[in-house]
């Protein structure tokens, strides 16, 4: 019984990281398209 209960532990604690990792990779593309542009108009005013 204690084995069936770890393992949904352990499952429902994998799901809620891919979540996290999902979000975080959002916000890292996030801010790269922002680099990207501030890059863009500052090589454009050049």
């Amino acid at each position: 019984m204690n084995r069936k209960i770890l393992c949904a532990l352990l499952a429902v604690m994998a799901l809620s990281a891919c979540n996290t990792l999902a979000g975080a990779g959002k916000d890292v593309s996030a801010t790269g398209d922002a680099l990207t542009g501030t890059a863009e108009k500052a090589d454009s005013k050049m």
